[in-house]
């Protein structure tokens, strides 16, 4: 990743990251079947629990990423996404790296995910799979499927 990149908390009040956000909800429900969006709307991002970063090089959004607070010892990463025009670019897997350390300072021993498994999700996949994660039991109310799987990282 290049320099002038930073990650910080956000309050997604910026018409930047309300339209990622847009983005990637438009992205979840085109590659997914309805009943399988898991995807966090604005108002579900701003719950008690859930703490949403930004990241940004030299002030342009480049991606974001939450962490939800799911127990003492558990954490789960939701809205990873970079902006179109940072994508394959490192800022992703910037976000998840800020993302993990969050979790050690917070004491998690888990972060978990879940995803899809169809070649719209392979490039995420792999990035999660690159940082140690493996394929999980079902957690909270996902359902594992043909269409679904959840990914943890022992941390």
């Amino acid at each position: 990743m290049r320099d002038g990149l930073t990650i910080t908390e956000d309050d997604l009040a910026g018409d930047d990251i309300r339209d990622l956000v847009a983005l990637h909800l438009s992205g979840m429900h085109a590659e997914s079947p309805a009943c399988k969006v898991n995807a966090l709307p604005l108002d579900k991002l701003r719950q008690p629990g859930v703490t949403f970063y930004v990241a940004r090089v030299d002030g342009e959004l480049a991606a974001m990423g939450a962490l939800k607070h799911l127990s003492a010892t558990h954490g789960e990463l939701k809205s990873m996404r970079a902006a179109p025009n940072w994508r394959g670019r490192g800022v992703g897997e910037a976000m998840l790296v800020h993302l993990l350390s969050v979790a050690r300072e917070r004491g998690y021993t888990r972060v978990s995910l879940e995803t899809g498994r169809t070649e719209a999700f392979a490039p995420a996949v792999t990035l999660y799979k690159k940082h140690g994660f493996v394929e999980c039991a079902a957690f909270g109310d996902y359902v594992v499927d043909d269409f679904s799987q959840c990914l943890s990282l022992a941390l």
